[in-house]
């Protein structure tokens, strides 16, 4: 247990790595931001996270079929229930307070970080959109990210 990161994970820097190449700017785990989501957009308001597959529950019904049959069932159900919990309240915390969220999941990353940038990058142009803020002009969302 001691081993698995709350932050700076593989599937956390794929993404940042590809969104460096889209050449957007973020900040990581900001203590101010309800949540302290993984990545941030301050101006539009728009607040990442990176969820492990088992850890935040993804195809949850297959997930506690297959816990059930585990040792410590009780203890990892109850775990992951949790988590989910505490997401959703994140969740409305932070919608509440003006943010838009977006849950990319671990799975996802690794099979296609750069999908999930684009992914990111998409949700950054809308919110700029629903915000009225010039959206930088550093955003592609067309072909391939830029290189350096």
């Amino acid at each position: 247990m001691r081993a698995n990161r709350a932050r700076d994970t593989r599937p956390e820097l794929l993404v940042r790595e590809a969104l460096r190449a889209y050449g957007l700017r973020y900040r990581t785990h900001e203590r101010s931001v309800p949540g302290r989501p993984d990545l941030v957009f301050r101006a539009a308001r728009l607040a990442v996270f990176c969820d492990g597959d088992f850890w935040h529950g993804r195809h949850w019904t297959r997930l506690r079929a297959q816990l059930v049959h585990r040792a410590n069932a009780d203890y990892w159900i109850a775990k992951i229930a949790a988590n989910r919990a505490r997401d959703v309240l994140q969740r409305r915390a932070l919608r509440k307070a003006g943010w838009m969220v977006l849950r990319v999941w671990e799975g996802a990353i690794r099979r296609n970080p750069e999908g999930a940038a684009r992914q990111i990058a998409s949700a950054l142009e809308s919110a700029h959109r629903t915000r009225s803020i010039r959206a930088p002009q550093r955003v592609r969302l067309s072909g391939e990210p830029r290189r350096r």
